[in-house]
C-alpha cells in the first residue's frame, strides 16, 4: 500500500485510496456516518453510505470510540464545504487499536486536567495549529541567519558560572568540580563564536530558576541568540528588527491556515513591518507619567509598564538606553551617559511585553572587570570569558529572542504553556 497522507490529497482526486490516521471526530445522520480522521499532516471527512457498504463496516463505524487507529478506503473528492476541502467517499474500515472513553472530549475542561492530560492535549486541532506555526517560525528563524552568513554555534548547557544573574540558577553537582549550573542564555559562548567567526547564533534550550507564576514566564524555553563581531547597538537593533518582520511576515504567508483555527486577528499582524518605531527609556517613563503611571525613575519595565508603553505603536517598540543598574554585567555603557546602558528590549504590541532583550557589549577588559566586582561575581569562572577582551577585542553586539514568548505573540494566546510540547513551570514538571 502507497502511503499517502491528507495534506497530499490534492493528487488524487478521484481516484480510490487508502489512508491512516485516528478518528477524530464524529456524526450520524440517517443512513449515512461521517468520521472525520486526522493523521497528522490534516484532516479529512470520510463518508460513509450505508447502502455502498457491508452491514458489519457500517455497525463498526458507529462502534468505534474517539482517537481510535483506524485504516479507511475510499474515493476522493473536493469538497470546498467539508474540512481541509477534501472528502472521502468510504468503502472499507480497518480497526487498527479501537478505543474507548477517551478523556479529552469535544467538551470544556479545565485547564489543570488539559495541563496533567497534556500529552493527549497535543492531539487537539488547536495544539496542533499551535505546534506548526511553532515549527514554521524555528524554520524562519533558521532560515534568516543561515541566509545571511550566520553560523549556528551550539553552546553548552551545564555552565560554570551566571550569565543573567545568580538568583536564578538552577544548580547541580559536577563529579569532583563544584557546582554547575543549567545554562541561563548561550550568549557568552556566542559572543566567543562572534570572535571566531564573525556572525553566529546559538539556539538551543535555556533555564531560569524564576518563582514567577506569571503567564509570560516558563523555567524551560528556548531562546535563539545571535552575536555579530563589528557590530554596535544600532546595528544590532537594525538586525533585531529586520529578523521580526522576516518570521511575522513568513507565518501569515505560510500557516494562514492554523492562524484560522486559532481565530488569530491577522490584521494586527501585517503591521509587523519595519520601520519600527525606537524609543529611549527616558521617553518610555515618559509615556509611562502621560498615562498616570507611578514609575519611579531607574527601575526596570514590569510587564504592566510594557503593556502601557507598547499599546501606543502598531508594531513592536524598541526600548534603548535602560539606567545600567537594572541590566547585566556585560553591558556596555554609554559613552555620552556612563549611567546609560547600551541595551535595547523590543516589546510586542497587543500586551505581550518583552519578546527581545539585546545590547552592545562591554568590549573593554578593565571595565568588564569592573562590571564583574560591582556584581559580585567570581572572577575565576570568568577569565575565559575575559581572554575575549585581551586578545583581539572589538565592539560586538547581539541580542536573544524567546521562543515561546514569540510564539504566544504571533498565535494571539493568553499563556506560554501551550507554545512548548511539555511544559515546565515552577508548580509543574509533569508529564
Amino acid at each position: 500500500m502507497q502511503k499517502i497522507y491528507i495534506s497530499e490529497l490534492a493528487k488524487y482526486v478521484g481516484q480510490e485510496i487508502t489512508i491512516q490516521g485516528w478518528l477524530y471526530n464524529k456524526r450520524s445522520s440517517g443512513k449515512l456516518r461521517f468520521l472525520v480522521l486526522r493523521d497528522g499532516s490534516g484532516y479529512l471527512q470520510c463518508v460513509y453510505f450505508k447502502g455502498n457498504i457491508t452491514p458489519e463496516i457500517f455497525d463498526l463505524s458507529d462502534r468505534i470510540g474517539q482517537e481510535s487507529a483506524i485504516e479507511v478506503t475510499g474515493k476522493v473528492k473536493a469538497e470546498p464545504r467539508a474540512v481541509g476541502g477534501y472528502e472521502l467517499d468510504a468503502t472499507n474500515l480497518t480497526v487498527l487499536h479501537e478505543t474507548h472513553d477517551y478523556p479529552i472530549t469535544p467538551k470544556d475542561h479545565g485547564i489543570e486536567f488539559l495541563m496533567d492530560n497534556r500529552h493527549l492535549w497535543l492531539r487537539s486541532s488547536r495544539q496542533v495549529a499551535i505546534m506548526k506555526i511553532r515549527h514554521r517560525i524555528v524554520k524562519a528563524i533558521r532560515d534568516f541567519f543561515d541566509d545571511r552568513g550566520f553560523t549556528l554555534m551550539d553552546a553548552p548547557i551545564l555552565t560554570p558560572a551566571a550569565c543573567e544573574g545568580t538568583s536564578t540558577l538552577f544548580e547541580t553537582e559536577y563529579f569532583d568540580l563544584g557546582k554547575a549550573y543549567l545554562t541561563q542564555s548561550g550568549q557568552l559562548y556566542a559572543e566567543a563564536g562572534a570572535l571566531a567567526l564573525g556572525k553566529v547564533y546559538t539556539f538551543g534550550p535555556t533555564f531560569r530558576a524564576e518563582k514567577s507564576k506569571t503567564r509570560r514566564h516558563l523555567t524551560e524555553f528556548w531562546m535563539v541568540e545571535p552575536e555579530v563581531a563589528f557590530a554596535d547597538l544600532n546595528d544590532d537593533m537594525d538586525l533585531a528588527e529586520e529578523f521580526l518582520e522576516y518570521i511575522v511576515q513568513t507565518v501569515l504567508t505560510d500557516r494562514a491556515e492554523e492562524l484560522k483555527t486559532l481565530e488569530r486577528d491577522t490584521t494586527k499582524l501585517q503591521s509587523v513591518k519595519r520601520p519600527f518605531p525606537r524609543i529611549s527609556y527616558d521617553e518610555a517613563v515618559e509615556i509611562l507619567k502621560k498615562n498616570g503611571v507611578e514609575f519611579e525613575y531607574g527601575n526596570d519595565l514590569g510587564a504592566a509598564d510594557e503593556t502601557i508603553v507598547s499599546n501606543q505603536f502598531d508594531r513592536p517598540v524598541m526600548v534603548h538606553r535602560y539606567p545600567s543598574e537594572v541590566k547585566a554585567f556585560y553591558m556596555k555603557r554609554d559613552p555620552e551617559n556612563p549611567k546609560l546602558a547600551l541595551a535595547v528590549d523590543v516589546l510586542a504590541p497587543e500586551g505581550y511585553g518583552e519578546i527581545i532583550g539585546g545590547s552592545q557589549r562591554e568590549d573593554s577588559l578593565d571595565l568588564l572587570l569592573a562590571r564583574i566586582k560591582e556584581h559580585n561575581l567570581p572572577q575565576s569562572a570568568f577569565e575565559w570569558y575575559l581572554d575575549l577582551r585581551r586578545f583581539g577585542s572589538v565592539p560586538h553586539a547581539g541580542f536573544g529572542l524567546g521562543l515561546e514568548r514569540t510564539v504566544t505573540w504571533i498565535c494571539g494566546l493568553d499563556h506560554l504553556r501551550e507554545t512548548i510540547p511539555f511544559p515546565r513551570m515552577i508548580y509543574r514538571n509533569t508529564p
